[in-house]
């Protein structure tokens, strides 16, 4: 049954919700730096058997008398445990689990929890089980004092990227103080830092829509890219596609120069050669026109003369614009 509630003990010291509710009822649960023990025998303390994870000391009539090692031990004459008694400490290392509320320096309300992992030192039992009336509430209020110290100091991110600053300020401080006491802090860990559920909502919802924006920008960049390939690649298209018309046409006049001088010692001049290349391109336009598949109508003069015609006013406009640039 000791047993029992010493693991139960145990529980409402490292589990917060179960501390919260029981603790305020019950303090005694919290006093388990040390216990009472009794012999193996019935009505007597006479003999002992002490756990190999325990430190037993021989008290008599109240006063402390000295330490027995594991195993089974002789105390020393007792009548109905009055003589002798006996207090005990474990050996193990124990966690103390501390929650503790503060704020930021961006006034950012956060709850601490810092985990301390103490033991007793083995040349100072004697300490640890005299000295303090209650080890973990000790400790409660070192770890209140650095963490309410440290943490308003810092803007939230800067807690949570400092968190080994916090931790290393916890033990330091513990360490020195708790020493004397008969205590030795083995780590002490700030396991979490909650803030307000309203802020962690509220730096989600920037995170969220911080992702929303870059992606955004991301879809935009790629859209950008799209059209300036399209277009690149729909100039480069032209540009190819003229260069071939051009030597199409320079084909076409070349080989038209050669069979009109064919056998000849004559020369076609610059005009003669324009008027070749107006009229390719005017039989060009009507084999467009009459392939097309829109149903339109379009009149144009037909004939020899109104070729020449076409050609003096491509010509004349040529010379008028050739005039202006001059002026």
């Amino acid at each position: 049954l000791a047993q029992a509630f010493q693991r139960f003990a145990h529980d409402c010291r490292s589990r917060p919700i179960l501390h919260s509710y029981f603790v305020p009822r019950y303090p005694a649960l919290v006093a388990m730096a040390h216990q009472r023990e009794s012999g193996c025998l019935p009505c007597t303390n006479c003999f002992v058997t002490v756990p190999q994870d325990k430190w037993y000391a021989v008290e008599r009539f109240g006063r402390f008398s000295h330490m027995l090692k594991p195993g089974l031990a002789f105390a020393g004459p007792d009548c109905c445990s009055c003589c002798i008694t006996f207090r005990s400490i474990t050996s193990r290392v124990e966690q103390n689990n501390v929650v503790v509320q503060t704020k930021t320096k961006d006034n950012v309300f956060v709850t601490a929890k810092v985990a301390v992992q103490q033991s007793v030192v083995p040349e100072s039992v004697v300490d640890a089980m005299y000295r303090l009336a209650d080890v973990n509430a000790q400790i409660d209020s070192y770890v209140s004092d650095v963490v309410r110290s440290a943490v308003p100091s810092m803007t939230l991110d800067e807690a949570f990227e400092r968190k080994d600053d916090i931790s290393m300020s916890v033990q330091r401080k513990l360490a020195s103080e708790m020493q004397a006491f008969g205590f030795e802090i083995q780590k002490a860990l700030v396991t979490e830092l909650v803030p307000n559920a309203e802020v962690v909502q509220s730096m989600n919802e920037i995170n969220k829509q911080k992702r929303l924006r870059d992606a955004a920008i991301m879809a935009a960049e790629a859209e950008k890219v799209k059209v300036v390939k399209a277009a690149e690649a729909s100039a480069d298209a032209a540009q190819l596609q003229g260069e071939g018309i051009a030597r199409q046409r320079r084909a076409i006049i070349d080989g038209l120069r050669d069979s009109i001088t064919h056998g000849t010692d004559q020369t076609l001049s610059t005009e003669k050669v324009s008027e070749l290349l107006l009229v390719t391109q005017y039989f060009e336009t009507l084999r467009d026109i009459a392939a097309s598949s829109k149903a339109q109508t379009v009149f144009l003069p037909h004939s020899a003369g109104a070729v020449a015609d076409v050609a003096s006013q491509v010509r004349n406009g040529i010379m008028q614009a050739g005039a202006g640039a001059v002026r």
